[in-house]
């Protein structure tokens, strides 16, 4: 009896919301009660309730809390495609709990007729919204929580496809707002300064300034998620690849316009592509896996796909800096798997002999995912941590999440790709022991005081929020304040929100500089280093921690100290080479770089003992500088670098296949002195080679 009264309910629920009760080859929806029952976490010390669900939120896509503590949702019920009728359906919603019991009971609609908008991050007592072609400044004034400011402040994004515009917009500790662009390309325009050279992201993501009028293109591919950790790396989810990381930043890669082609991005797992989900492959899934395997077969392709437990819709990876959770997932990267219908959990360390990090499973996660649901419509697409310390959990509740071009029409019969679009839930997941409550910071009513004070707190959310706002103040009383904070020592976290507070104040001067480069903590000696380029004063202090003892630092080292003239920094930078030159992060963040690419630094090399010996790096590394030389065609640049080689031949035919390469892809004519010295030298080394 029990079964059937759970099933006339079910009946009814679905009749109630529209949805198809009798497909054939998929299930049915699950209340949003019963969807709670369907999660499967091994953790006992942690649980999960229900913070939002229909009506309140409908195809939920990013949530954020602002300052005061207010829930908004972005809602995107114009996915997988906009509407036949050209009707804008993207709303933005502002969640209250009106009974203080934890769950969300009434909703102000902030703005509507939103055409695809993907994300929302807090700003000036109003929201940046993502939303192609452009990002907007929303805001209420009035006092009725509905948005009567409408400002579009950048433009020229790419907009035809949902899956692959700008989205992800994130305020991290640097003071620059990021956002996702998954390569795709556009010429960005500044509203507000007309006169600002368009910026092209073609290739790229997208970063600006606000504060400043700054904006440029960033190095990665993001496509739905973007983690930035308390040191500001940055770390970006797409698809297949679902955690990824652009060690070198954009102004230092591109920099160096003849540095030969280059893949900005690495993926950093160190398990993919297998995850361990609990829902069986949908029917289309399957079928187009088995056609697909039987063509590979006849065409006899070294190929085969899987239709589950591999990683193919990996969407939101967020970074967890809360204090909700047990001490141990402090620092945890939490990626939703759409297609998997479960959410991934990774640990993040630094490689011993590179600048890239490894993502890992935490080792009580090695044969499952941190939660994995049963429920095939559960499509965990983002997440957020509240003020709270809560991992909250978007998920757009839907019985498909696949694009309809990706599917045979055969397959796509019985399909409705807009089935769930009136649904939707938001879960928090935190430890057991923390009830559910409305927490209020009232963080804008705060003084500039009180908010320096916030910069120490343990929970991430709290810390960005009070920088944001000081930053936004720009209350230069507080400055002294400031200070005291950065150099006591204290947590080396708050000590770095406070190194840029000071710096979204103007108030960094030399010293300060100075003294973040001798900083116990690693992270802020590489921020002093690389704050260091805009004080010319603090060259000797940056050469030295081109030997500091932690590899980041000297990473952070071998990329400012391209900013400076050769002959000063090529000595540096020829050691930083001597010792970290194995990795190609380090080959390539030396050469981005006029000095580090230059005769100079190949005669520091040459005159050390670097040449005596070769091996497979040193030969792409003279290859690769002899390819910019080559490539730039400065006079007289390409003999000298032979002359460093003259009695080497293998390094002789090492640079002269690279200045050859690097002229054929610039069109580079080489002078008549070197075409005779190449060919002369060309057939003595074919000689001595035999």
């Amino acid at each position: 009896m029990t079964s059937i009264n759970n099933r006339f309910r079910q009946t009814a629920y679905l009749l109630a919301t529209g949805l198809c009760v009798s497909c054939s080859h998929y299930k049915e929806a699950l209340t949003p009660e019963e969807a709670l029952k369907s999660f499967t976490m091994k953790d006992d010390r942690l649980g999960v309730s229900i913070f939002a669900a229909e009506p309140q939120v409908l195809d939920p896509v990013e949530m954020v809390f602002d300052e005061d503590g207010n829930a908004f949702v972005v809602e995107m019920p114009d996915y997988p495609a906009k509407p036949d009728d050209g009707s804008l359906g993207g709303a933005i919603r502002m969640l209250t709990d009106t009974n203080g019991d934890g769950r969300m009971d009434s909703v102000t609609v902030f703005a509507d007729h939103l055409s695809e908008a993907t994300s929302i991050l807090p700003w000036q007592g109003g929201l940046l919204v993502a939303a192609a072609p452009n990002i907007m400044f929303l805001k209420d004034t009035t006092g009725d929580h509905r948005a009567d400011v409408k400002e579009i402040l950048f433009t020229g994004f790419f907009a035809d496809n949902s899956e692959a515009q700008i989205t992800n917009l994130r305020y991290s500790v640097d003071n620059w707002i990021y956002a996702s662009n998954t390569g795709r390309e556009g010429e960005i325009r500044f509203t507000r300064n007309p006169n600002a050279k368009p910026v092209s992201v073609k290739g790229g993501d997208f970063r600006f300034r606000l504060d400043r009028g700054q904006f440029e293109v960033e190095s990665s591919s993001g496509q739905f998620g973007l983690a930035i950790d308390d040191w500001g790396n940055r770390f970006f989810t797409e698809n297949s690849l679902h955690v990824q990381q652009a060690p070198i930043p954009a102004r230092y890669l591109y920099r160096q316009k003849h540095l030969p082609p280059t893949e900005p991005t690495v993926n950093i797992s160190d398990h993919d592509p297998i995850m361990h989900q609990e829902t069986p492959a949908p029917y289309w899934r399957q079928e187009r896996t088995k056609r697909r395997n039987a063509q590979f077969k006849e065409a006899k392709l070294d190929r085969h796909e899987y239709a589950d437990d591999h990683f193919t819709g990996a969407s939101g990876g967020t970074y967890y800096g809360g204090n909700g959770l047990p001490n141990d997932y402090y620092g945890s990267i939490f990626t939703g798997e759409v297609a998997g219908n479960l959410i991934h959990r990774d640990v993040l360390k630094r490689s011993a002999n590179s600048p890239r990090f490894i993502a890992q499973r935490s080792n009580g996660e090695t044969d499952h995912e941190f939660l994995a649901s049963t429920d095939p419509w559960f499509r965990p697409v983002n997440f957020t941590v509240g003020p709270d310390g809560a991992l909250y959990v978007i998920d757009m509740y839907r019985q498909h999440i696949e694009t309809p071009t990706a599917i045979p029409d055969d397959l796509k019969e019985d399909m409705d790709f807009r089935n769930g679009s009136k649904l939707g839930r938001i879960y928090r997941i935190a430890a057991k022991t923390s009830k559910p409550a409305a927490i209020q910071p009232n963080l804008r009513r705060k003084t500039s005081s009180e908010l320096v004070a916030l910069l120490a707190h343990p929970n991430q959310w709290w810390r960005l929020q009070a920088q944001r706002l000081l930053l936004e103040k720009q209350d230069k009383t507080i400055i002294p304040a400031v200070q005291q904070l950065f150099v006591n020592p204290t947590d080396p976290r708050a000590r770095l929100h406070a190194f840029f507070v000071l710096e979204g104040l103007n108030a960094l001067d030399t010293r300060l500089v100075k003294q973040a480069m001798q900083d116990t903590q690693s992270d802020i000696r590489a921020y002093g280093v690389m704050l260091a380029e805009r004080f010319s004063d603090c060259l000797p202090q940056l050469i030295d921690k081109a030997n500091d003892p932690s590899l980041p630092v000297v990473f952070q080292a071998a990329l400012s100290l391209g900013q400076f003239p050769a002959q000063q920094v090529a000595p540096a930078l020829a050691g930083i080479l001597e010792k970290y030159g194995k990795d190609h992060w380090f080959r390539t963040a030396v050469l981005s770089s006029d000095a580090g690419s230059s005769v100079e630094l190949a005669r520091q090399l040459a005159e050390s003992a670097y040449f005596n010996s070769a091996s497979p790096e040193k030969d792409t590394l003279l290859t690769d500088l002899a390819f910019i030389v080559g490539s730039r065609n400065r006079k007289g640049e390409a003999v000298q670098l032979l002359s460093l080689f003259s009695n080497q031949p293998h390094w002789q035919q090492v640079a002269f296949t690279g200045l050859t390469a690097g002229a054929k892809s610039s069109g580079a004519i080489l002078d008549d002195r070197l075409k005779r010295m190449v060919a002369i030298k060309s057939e003595q080394i074919k000689k001595r080679l035999g």
